[in-house]
């Protein structure tokens, strides 16, 4: 099994930033691919970025040239660096690890709300 824990969200100002920051335990020699989703109310939940074990990143348009993710294998950490944020991206965040298997394991989320 795997556990993670988010952490870094907050109130930030619309043009702000923000760096989340999720941790993995347990199991982690079975995980491959990391990532940040995001669901805001009364919407689905969406992709926002991942990143594989070897380094490969994906990104949603929406946060091309805004958000960075990145991986520590040292410390079984990925962030997301997020600049330029927009009202329109409140939302829980929701960390993803997902093994060699394809099985999926999620945080429990972390706000970012954008708001003046």
């Amino acid at each position: 099994q795997v556990q993670l824990v988010e952490s870094g969200g907050g109130l930030v100002q619309p043009g702000g930033s923000l760096r989340l920051s999720c941790a993995a335990s347990g199991s982690i020699f079975i995980i491959n691919t990391m990532g940040w989703y995001r669901q805001a109310p009364g919407k689905q939940r969406e992709l926002v970025a991942t990143i594989t074990s070897g380094g490969s990143t994906n990104y949603a348009d929406s946060v091309k040239g805004r958000f960075t993710i990145s991986r520590d294998n040292a410390k079984n950490t990925v962030y997301l660096q997020m600049n330029s944020l927009k009202p329109e991206e409140t939302a829980v965040y929701y960390c993803k690890a997902e093994s060699y298997q394809r099985k999926g394991y999620w945080g429990k989320g972390t706000q970012v709300t954008v708001s003046s």
